[in-house]
Parts: structure tokens; C-alpha cells; sequence
């Protein structure tokens, strides 16, 4: 599982950052990937990275601003000449799929895939046997939400020497084993998978928050998290522009990792106002708080 961010600009495209988008690889997982909102020239920024639009199985979108759809329209219609025949969900707040669908009307944009719009409200928004998605309203001038992945857990690593003492030779037996079911041997008894796994390996669970004050769903979403994605967008002294804004500081983002007790802290969605070099001061300022804190660039990638 990994984390690539595609932008990490707030508002407008920069020269050194492109607006937001940030792509989950679960290429080892579920061979796919997953979006998290699609700001102008997403599509763009992919072209300098090894990312199959074919193969983006789910966007998320957190709100509606310009910063993180613009860039929808044109993904998902060149998705059509990519090689993409599987189907698409994005998920997003309420007039999404207006968006959406007037946008490709008017373009009579004609797609080749299967394209399910889900508008969402808070709760579990996706299940599935390997991942739960958690979408909660957070606190922006329009309805914008933060998302919470789980990756549930996996069975423990096969003890495969132990059952070669039994006398189980490696065959389908391990396989279904692995699988945690029960096997029948030839002599007719029953060989329960637990007595031949480790421990089961934790899973991961990812936070991705939309533009937000900082607020209690944002707690809610990032506890405990391996990783915590949290807009940063202005400086530790800008405390009433943020607010004024609907917006956290970087103070107010490490603030969060630390309450919500996470392992790692990233930050993005920076204003344009910062350079290279005052994003390093942004980074320093949350380090005080939360140390394990990094501010992204664009096209940078990190192993959950």
C-alpha cells in the first residue's frame, strides 16, 4: 500500500505544485488504485508517473470546490481511450453526479466503462472483505468530507513446518489453510486452520481529510491511523486567516496527529503564498508539535 501524491497545492495551480489529488496504491493488495479528489491537470500530473488510469477502480471526492473536481471531466473521459473497460465509482457530496453528468453531456463525451456516481452522506460509505471506507462531514464553507480507509485484517503467516511435521505435504490443502478453512485430511480428521497460522497481521488504516477547520469528526476519522493526510494550508500564525477561511495551520493539523495519536502526519493542500523554501519553515512548525510530520510535493510517494 502506497500513498502518491499527484498535488499538493490549495486554491490554484503553482509552479511547484499542481492542485490536489492524491492516488492510494493498492497495487499488491487488490491490483487497482484509488483516487482521492481530481483537481485541474490531474490527468497531466499522471502522465509523468507510472499510474494506469485503467486500472483507478474508485475516486473520492471530499467537496465540491473547483481545486478538487475540475480535473474530473477529463480523467474520466480519456480513462475511455486508456484502455479502461472496467468500472469506475466515485464517490463525493451531494451534486457530484450533477457535475459529472453535465460535463460529459455537454462535451457528448461517450464512455467505454461502466461509471457509478454514489453521493455520499456520513457513515460506511464502502465494505468489502479486505477494506471499510468511513466517510464524516467535516467543517468547510460547503459540505466536504474526510475519509477513513481500514484495511482489515489478514490471516497470519502460513507455519508451513509445522505441517510438514504432521506430515501435510505443500499442495491446495496450504492454500485453503491460508485461507483460514478448515481442512478434511484422507484419514478424516479435521485440520482447523488456526492451529497452523501466526498471529494475524494488523491492517493499515489510511486518513484522508478534505479541506476542514480542526473539528472532532477529524479526530474521529484520523484515530489511531498509520497515516494521516491533513490540509495545511496556512502557517502557524495565520490562526484567524484559517479560520476566517475554513481552514487548519500546520500547528492545528499536528494538533490533530497528536490527539488522534497517528503514526505518521503528512500535510498538504499549501497555499501558493509558499515557496520551496517557506515550506520547509510550514514542516519545522509542525515538527514542534508532532515530529513525525512531513509537508509533500507533488509527485512524491511514501510505503504505508
Amino acid at each position: 500500500m502506497k500513498l502518491f501524491f499527484l498535488g499538493t497545492g490549495a486554491g490554484i495551480p503553482a509552479k511547484h505544485r499542481n492542485v490536489t489529488s492524491i492516488a492510494l496504491k493498492l497495487l499488491e493488495e487488490r491490483g487497482t488504485i484509488w483516487l482521492f479528489d481530481c483537481g485541474e491537470a490531474t490527468q497531466h500530473q499522471i502522465l509523468h508517473t507510472s499510474i494506469k488510469p485503467r486500472r483507478l477502480e474508485k475516486i473520492f471526492i471530499t467537496h465540491l470546490h473547483g481545486d478538487h473536481i475540475y480535473g474530473l471531466p477529463g480523467l474520466l473521459s480519456s480513462r475511455s481511450f486508456q484502455g479502461g473497460e472496467t468500472e469506475l465509482i466515485v464517490y463525493g457530496p451531494k451534486g457530484l453526479e450533477d457535475f459529472i453528468r453535465i460535463s460529459l453531456e455537454v462535451s457528448q463525451t461517450y464512455l467505454k466503462y461502466p461509471l457509478k456516481i454514489v453521493e455520499i452522506e456520513s457513515g460506511v460509505i464502502f465494505e468489502d472483505e479486505q477494506f471499510l471506507v468511513e466517510a464524516r462531514l467535516l467543517e468547510h464553507g460547503i459540505p466536504s468530507y474526510g475519509y477513513r480507509i481500514v484495511e482489515k485484517d489478514k490471516p497470519g503467516t502460513l507455519l508451513a513446518e509445522k505441517l510438514q511435521e504432521k506430515g501435510i505435504q505443500p499442495g491446495p490443502i496450504y492454500r485453503k489453510i491460508k485461507n483460514g478453512e478448515p481442512v478434511v485430511l484422507d484419514s478424516g480428521e479435521v485440520v482447523e486452520a488456526s492451529e497452523f497460522l501466526g498471529d494475524p497481521q494488523k491492517g493499515k488504516i489510511v486518513t484522508i481529510l478534505g479541506d476542514t477547520r480542526k473539528c472532532e469528526n477529524a479526530l474521529f476519522l484520523a484515530k489511531d491511523a498509520d497515516t494521516l493526510v491533513h490540509e495545511a494550508t496556512f502557517a502557524q500564525n495565520e490562526n484567524q486567516l484559517a479560520y476566517d477561511y475554513f481552514h487548519s495551520t500546520t500547528g492545528q493539523a499536528a494538533e490533530v496527529a497528536v490527539q488522534a495519536e497517528v503514526k505518521k502526519l503528512y500535510l498538504t493542500h499549501i497555499s501558493s503564498r509558499y515557496d520551496r523554501d517557506a515550506a520547509h519553515v510550514l514542516e519545522l512548525e509542525a515538527k514542534e508539535i508532532f515530529p513525525n510530520s512531513e509537508v509533500v510535493d507533488d509527485f512524491k510517494e511514501y510505503n504505508i
